[in-house]
């Protein structure tokens, strides 16, 4: 899909509506049990319209889950002035929380150490997010530290997902936090 161009608003509501009906079919059941069959009967369209808006149910997964991926670099950026070294945002400990619900899906697309293709999309948004803002900012090395940001923080996430990291959402918020502030601060 074109991301500049203008989107047709029934499009958009069937794309919608499939997202949703997967993210209810996960809710019941893995992704891997997920069936198009199941998914279109839950939508309410056709098994021809599903492929023409995705390629398969991974494609459809890594767009009903891109939200994450908005939310993640929303709630690493929720701060203003100057950062609170040990305490995260409240936002971040918020987006960890609320990762709850479809933590079986995250874990399903978000592999150890942030691998996967949510993982990707995941990295690419928020490493071009953190080399602007330092870019914008004069920051030294912005490549390199946006790349570094990016692999924390998505290696982390899925860590914590597949429950290598023993932590709740407020705690694992400011760990990576902390291990984030460290980042920027090194040059």
């Amino acid at each position: 899909m074109n991301r500049g161009a203008p989107e047709d608003p029934r499009a958009a509501r069937t794309r919608a509506r499939l997202r949703a009906a997967l993210l209810e079919e996960c809710a019941e059941r893995p992704l891997e049990e997920v069936g198009v069959a199941a998914l279109v009967r839950r939508a309410g369209v056709g098994r021809a319209t599903f492929y023409v808006h995705y390629a398969d149910l991974e494609a459809l997964a890594v767009d009903a889950c891109a939200d994450v991926v908005r939310e993640a670099v929303e709630a690493l950026h929720a701060w203003q002035g100057r950062p609170d070294p040990v305490r995260a945002p409240a936002a971040l400990a918020e987006f960890f929380a609320s990762l709850t619900p479809h933590a079986a899906l995250y874990r399903t697309l978000l592999a150890p150490g942030g691998g996967g293709p949510l993982g990707r999309v995941l990295h690419r948004d928020l490493r071009a997010y953190s080399s602007r803002e330092r870019e914008r900012a004069g920051a030294a090395d912005a490549p390199l530290v946006a790349s570094a940001v990016a692999a924390t923080f998505a290696g982390v996430l899925a860590d914590w997902l597949h429950g290598m990291l023993d932590a709740t959402p407020a705690e694992i918020a400011d760990q990576v936090w902390q291990l984030l502030v460290a980042l920027h601060a090194s040059r």
